[in-house]
């Protein structure tokens, strides 16, 4: 079973609009409430890819009291541990014909010390009892920044993978703790570990510093732009497809869902990485977040091209001979 880690969950209140006019009035046809959340939204992909699962994050006030009805209709496996402060909410204003979106984010939730450590020991217990282990977004608050690293600790602890998918202030702490699995965006970690990650020198330098870090498989995203991952220290770089951008929202998880898909499944990382890679594009060229099957991302899957950068790794034959 895959467990998904989210500190900081989000319902999204969704508002569409025929044209949207910045400095005017607006009215919406329709309006529609989701469930946001990079781990959220892992486990959601994960779901459509029919892999179990179990989500772990906090809930609280009125938004978290809907959240808990909007996973109960995606018929999402979870287990909250409650808060006083409201879980927060964003307000996503999305003009269909324009393929535009302008998002207003409230301030993060505070955790207080007691909801974090009930956190950090539920956390124990289900990591004891999962095979992958998927730590995702944001910390809303110094009182959980201590929660991923922590979590990393156990399943290295317990011999479980994990993959890590966040930014901010405790991303330095986390590597530090030598997670199996590394996904960041270029724009997030370029920022939150102060990088210049304009060429490619710079990229694979950096799969480097985190290989030395002890992370086995590291990935680089970059929108549509090119992939760079490395496989222990041989890099490759993951070409993706063309696509007709409408809504690049939760690509990122659906791509982190790939990565733990095939881990739980053994697949070879060429064939996992290419699932990985097809599920970040066909949800940004949609205005669903990451709710696709194996249909879905089939065509897009054999226009995606692996290339190995640098060093090759050798191939040895060892099928007997007589």
């Amino acid at each position: 079973m895959i467990l998904t880690v989210t500190l900081n969950p989000l319902l999204e209140k969704r508002l569409f609009f025929d044209n949207f006019l910045c400095n005017n009035s607006n009215r919406s046809y329709k309006e529609e409430f989701r469930s946001g959340g990079k781990g959220i939204n892992v486990s959601r992909q994960l779901n459509h890819l029919n892999i179990n699962n179990q989500a772990l994050t906090f809930l609280g006030g009125t938004s978290g009291k809907i959240l808990r009805s909007i996973y109960h209709s995606e018929q999402l496996n979870y287990y909250a541990v409650s808060t006083k402060s409201n879980t927060r909410e964003a307000v996503l204003a999305i003009d269909e014909k324009a393929a535009k979106i302008t998002t207003l984010f409230p301030p993060n939730p505070i955790i207080t010390e007691s909801e974090a450590k009930e956190f950090a020991d539920k956390l124990e217990k289900m990591i004891s009892n999962c095979s992958v282990v998927v730590f995702s977004g944001s910390s809303p608050c110094k009182e959980t920044d201590f929660i991923f690293p922590y979590g990393i600790e156990l399943a290295n602890k317990y011999d479980k993978i994990s993959i890590l998918d966040t930014y901010g202030n405790h991303l330095e702490n986390c590597i530090k703790k030598s997670p199996t699995v590394l996904h960041n965006n270029i724009e997030e970690i370029s920022h939150s570990l102060s990088l210049d990650l304009s060429n490619e020198k710079s990229k694979r330098e950096l799969l480097n510093r985190f290989y030395n870090e002890g992370i086995k498989l590291i990935f680089l995203t970059d929108g549509a732009g090119d992939t760079y991952c490395s496989k222990f220290n041989f890099h490759y770089k993951i070409i993706n497809p063309k696509i007709n951008v409408l809504d690049s929202t939760g690509s990122g998880d659906s791509f982190v869902a790939g990565l733990a898909y095939g881990l739980e499944k053994d697949l070879v990382f060429d064939e996992f990485i290419k699932i990985a890679a097809a599920l970040g594009a066909v949800n940004a060229a949609s205005w669903k977040t990451c709710s696709f099957d194996f249909n879905e991302i089939e065509n897009i899957t054999e226009n995606i091209v692996v290339e190995t950068v640098g060093k090759k790794m050798k191939l040895i034959d060892d099928r007997p001979t007589i």
